[in-house]
């Protein structure tokens, strides 16, 4: 029996107050204690503007003295506040520290308006591309190397851990840790114009066997999966369409002529669990209707709408690209 995790069980949008690992667990913590001092500090403040206006002249005097406004309009907050930036700032240390030997890295790149991974060696070398997906083994920490390519973006899933934001020319970095396999759903945290409400992701964490056996397979060039008749000739025509509409001048698949760079990796796209960033289920009929209208589905995105595909190509091409395994 395998434990590999199914399309949808991330929930949208992903749940804030559920931690999934250890480095959300801190976040929760924090969470809950702003959430109460939040609510007795408005305690406070409703009842000293209660006594303000209905209380006796004796209790309005106190509450206007100078040695109460001291005390909680000062003191009181510099105590807590300085307590919180210590506490928070402890826990960044530890999340945020640069890759230790042995420790498993990925480099997600935010682009307008998608995710671009990769996977790295013990160097930081890339070894493996992917997009707007991340699997990760459960029950180990991961280093996540985190950049943009054009405005600032924010990393964020929210079950595994807190937000990091991404900055063009700066490298940050983050641990993620996944106890249980599953999937879990992320979002681009900081607003970066145009569809940025739709920048998604998926995080799947694996049994570590199983990751093993993902990432072999993903190593190897586009295999066009159940190529039997007469589904074969659906996906050659497909790829052919492919070629001939110029989508290998922005994507990349591996043992084609397909080698650009500005999209998306589509060497295994038919694997992965959503396309658009993670706003869509990815099958034939979605695929199919991303390239019709892109741009009526998540306007303005930067990949152009295929209106002039007919139906049949539009089958034919959405057929290869779910073959892509």
């Amino acid at each position: 029996m395998t434990t590999e995790p199914t399309p949808g069980t991330a929930g949208w949008p992903p749940p804030v107050l559920d931690p999934a690992g250890p480095f959300a667990g801190p976040i929760e913590v924090v969470a809950w204690v702003l959430f109460v001092m939040a609510a007795v500090v408005m305690t406070v403040v409703l009842i000293a503007l209660g006594i303000a206006l209905f209380g006796p002249r004796r209790w309005k005097r106190r509450v206007s003295g100078e040695r109460l406004v001291w005390i909680g309009g000062l003191a009181f907050p510099i105590v807590v506040l300085t307590g919180l930036l210590i506490y928070g700032l402890t826990t960044t240390a530890r999340v945020a520290e640069a890759p230790r030997p042995g420790e498993m890295r990925v480099r997600v790149t935010g682009e307008m308006w998608w995710w671009r991974v990769a996977y790295l060696d013990d160097q930081g070398r890339e070894i493996l591309q992917d997009a707007n997906e991340v699997h990760i083994p459960a029950g180990q920490p991961v280093v996540f190397e985190l950049e943009s390519a054009d405005v600032i973006h924010s990393f964020w899933v929210p079950r595994l851990g807190g937000k990091t934001d991404m900055i063009p020319g700066r490298r940050n970095f983050m641990r993620l840790q996944a106890d249980q396999p599953g999937t879990y759903g992320g979002q681009c945290a900081e607003y970066c114009g145009g569809p940025h409400a739709l920048m998604g992701l998926v995080v799947v964490a694996h049994t570590p066997q199983e990751f093993a056996a993902w990432r072999a397979r993903q190593a190897g060039p586009a295999v066009a999966l159940d190529a039997a008749a007469p589904t074969a000739a659906m996906i050659a025509r497909g790829r052919d369409v492919f070629a001939a509409s110029g989508c290998g001048a922005c994507h990349t698949i591996r043992g084609t002529e397909a080698n650009g760079l500005a999209g998306p990796d589509l060497t295994h796209v038919g694997s992965r669990q959503t396309i658009g960033a993670g706003i869509l289920p990815n099958n034939q009929g979605t695929l199919a209707g991303w390239i019709s209208d892109s741009q009526g589905i998540k306007p303005g995105n930067r990949m152009p709408s295929y209106p002039v595909l007919t139906g049949q190509d539009l089958r034919a091409v959405s057929a290869y690209l779910d073959s892509l395994k």
